[in-house]
């Protein structure tokens, strides 16, 4: 008997794809309204000087990534030990470089035998017969200690600062000891609609009430507590509570290092050294380093900004291709921050949005330090960034910059990682990122000619090619003409676009596994592929008019994170099974869940990869599934959750003893026409709307999935 779970109808298709409308305004600022900001004539795939290669040959190359080594809290935080006692915070001990990133003893067989939940469009959270979930803390719930309890009616800017964030992307577990943890989360945007009660335009919000909306984004860390010995975790409700942290758009004070920070692109009449910027923005994905800190993507900048039509002249092309309009002064979905904080407005501090679209670095054992924005990974709509430790001991970061048509790159650190817990080992790695070569990629096919952009395979059998990273920028040094190191890494999308970077579907994110070094990419859709004067199918990207996404394998050379050349497939080419244009790495699709748009991928202890939704196309609500990467039961993808109306999963984060998964529910009842008074959800507490951070585990203690 099938146990693929029966589809719903599919909803009406609209500008925006599955996505609300709402959800365009608030989180993109409307960018499908706007032209895509990658006008290059870069075509699809690169001339490579390797040529085409046998899907025998990929194979051959995943044999050889299989023996790479790596580290770090892509593996559900794998960070390990408890704190040493200190004067100051610590981070927990880490693996010792050169140690194999074997599974853990208990963590289960890695067999994913939990029965696939069916897609659905209820306003609560389902998961699996055996399992049980828990909301861990949501918006308006208090972090630092002393925070007033949340008033919906009676917000301000200084209570916000101090409760739990609106709208939380990523999630990170950040282990202290057996049974306390540092849960580390982004909030990626405020919907001033759902926030709100009375809310009737952005011009008719109080000051005090915009910089409630600034005070809501950023990040938050809460020390967490296992209940007994569960799976399930809830905040610590007294004590110090020393790490509990709030870091916002409105006031934190961020340290720009690497080799842009104090030049001219970032120096603004605030801060003419270029070297300190105040608040981070649109905070999506991120990830869990090896030493113990979290890195965090900056997004969707561009929205918050207005007056590109006052910019120098010679500045508008660049702000364009960031997605910033220089033809009007307040944009479609405009926030209007300028009413609180003139410097978001361009026409009289145009190098500010400069400051934005950076990889965020926060240690969240040391309350007291400077979160850091990374210049050296490059400026773009970052989805996130993921680190692994090459075999050479340097770590390298893949990012996925997420735009329709836009790029995938890699960092390559200068440095070696420094392993064990010690202060020395600390302040080191903790420059890791400040120093080293940025890559963008470029992918070719095998069947370039047999691509038709249905999404029928080609005679080979499978969608794969070849690829190279061309590199950008070392140190002080650009490798593009016409560029130097600084333009190039404050103006990372138009250095890809002089290189011939391919054009890809969407990068969100980008995840290395830590036991096979193999990368996997979350391509999420691109609904103007193929459409005329846009880039048509090509294999790497195999239909036209996307709306479903699909996963881009990456198999580095010779094993080696650090490689200029890899080969690539696509496992995964989403969608309903049932359509011929969907593939699952060969599997029988009567048996696979349907999946649409992948959005962020993480893995547990045993290698599985984790995939959630965001905007499902096929009308259901988004989920979270699973899937083997290896062996048999590769391809065979089974929804593990569904997140209620109107919202996205985001996350997700298996902890590394494989008992606890957590998500972010994000947005939920996010769907036009909805207000706090009139809600289109009432999860989680039945009244109105609220994103908050939910756990789920088995009722039986046993690992999760299997």
């Amino acid at each position: 008997m099938s146990d693929r779970p029966r589809l719903l109808p599919l909803l009406g298709a609209t500008r925006h794809g599955a996505r609300d409308a709402m959800t365009c305004q608030y989180r993109c600022g409307n960018a499908c309204d706007h032209p895509v900001p990658n006008r290059s004539a870069n075509p699809y795939f690169g001339d490579l000087v390797d040529a085409e290669v046998s899907r025998r040959g990929v194979v051959r190359a995943g044999a050889a990534g299989a023996l790479v080594l790596g580290f770090g809290g892509a593996v559900a935080g794998a960070l390990a030990g408890a704190a040493p006692a200190a004067a100051a915070p610590a981070a927990p001990a880490v693996p010792g470089a050169g140690e194999a990133a074997a599974p853990a003893a208990g963590v289960g067989s890695g067999a994913l035998t939990f029965r696939p939940i069916p897609p659905n469009k209820l306003d609560t959270l389902v998961v699996p017969n055996g399992y049980d979930h828990a909301v861990v803390v949501k918006w308006g719930d208090p972090v630092v200690p002393g925070a007033p309890a949340f008033d919906v009616h009676a917000q301000t800017a200084a209570a916000q600062a101090k409760q739990f964030g609106y709208n939380n992307d990523f999630v990170g577990v950040l282990p202290i000891d057996r049974k306390r943890a540092l849960l580390v989360v982004n909030h990626e945007y405020t919907n001033e609609d759902l926030m709100f009660p009375g809310f009737t335009g952005q011009d008719a919000l109080s000051v005090e009430q915009v910089r409630t909306a600034m005070a809501a984004h950023g990040m938050s860390v809460v020390e967490l507590e296992r209940v007994d010995a569960t799976g399930q975790w809830r905040p610590v409700r007294s004590g110090r509570r020393q790490y509990n942290r709030r870091v916002t758009a409105l006031a934190t004070k961020f340290e720009l290092t690497g080799p842009a920070a104090g030049s001219a692109w970032l120096r603004t009449a605030a801060d003419p050294k270029g070297r300190t910027v105040v608040g981070t923005l649109n905070n999506c994905s991120g990830g869990v380093t090896p030493w113990g800190t979290v890195l965090s993507g900056e997004e969707n900048f561009n929205q918050y900004f207005v007056g590109g039509d006052g910019a120098p002249e010679e500045l508008k092309p660049k702000l364009a291709r960031y997605g910033i309009p220089t033809d009007v002064r307040h944009p479609s979905g405009s926030r209007k921050w300028e009413r609180a904080d003139e410097r978001f407005d361009l026409a009289k501090h145009p190098n500010e949005a400069h400051r934005f679209g950076w990889v965020v670095e926060i240690d969240p054992f040391d309350p007291e330090s400077r979160p850091r924005k990374h210049t050296a990974l490059g400026r773009v709509k970052h989805e996130g960034a993921n680190v692994i430790v090459a075999k050479d001991g340097r770590v390298v970061a893949y990012m996925g910059d997420d735009e329709r048509f836009d790029y995938l790159y890699k960092f390559v650190s200068d440095k070696k990682f420094m392993p064990g817990n010690s202060w020395v080992a600390r302040k080191h790695n903790l420059t890791l990122l400040e120093s080293g070569t940025l890559y963008v990629a470029a992918l070719e096919g095998t069947s370039a000619a047999e691509i038709d952009g249905t999404g029928k395979l080609p005679s080979d059998g499978a969608f794969d090619g070849r690829g190279r990273w061309i590199k950008l920028v070392s140190g002080n040094r650009s490798y593009v003409d016409g560029m130097t190191a600084a333009d190039v890494l404050t103006f990372t999308r138009l250095a890809g676009d002089k290189v011939g970077a391919t054009k890809m579907d969407r990068p969100e994110d980008v995840e290395p596994s830590q036991l096979t070094g193999k990368v996997y990419v979350a391509l999420t859709n691109n609904t103007d592929r193929g459409k005329a004067g846009k880039a048509a199918a090509d294999e790497a990207n195999p239909r036209n008019l996307n709306k479903h996404g699909q996963i881009l394998e990456l198999v580095e050379d010779r094993g080696d994170n650090t490689a200029e050349t890899f080969a690539w497939s696509l496992p995964i080419v989403c969608g309903d099974p049932a359509d011929p244009s969907t593939h699952f790495a060969g599997y029988d699709k009567t048996r696979v869940s349907p999946i649409s748009c992948p959005d962020n991928v993480a893995f547990d202890a045993t290698g599985n990869l984790w995939i959630s939704t965001d905007g499902n196309a096929l009308g259901s609500n988004d989920g979270l599934f699973a899937t083997a990467v290896e062996g048999p039961e590769r391809g065979h993808l089974k929804q593990f959750l569904t997140v209620p109306l109107g919202a996205e999963t985001c996350g997700p984060f298996i902890t590394k003893d494989n008992r606890s998964v957590f998500v972010a529910v994000q947005h939920p009842g996010e769907i036009t026409g909805a207000s706090v008074e009139n809600p289109a959800s009432t999860w989680p507490d039945g009244d109105f709307a609220k994103p908050g951070v939910v756990v789920t585990w088995r009722l039986d203690g046993g690992p999760v999935g299997s």
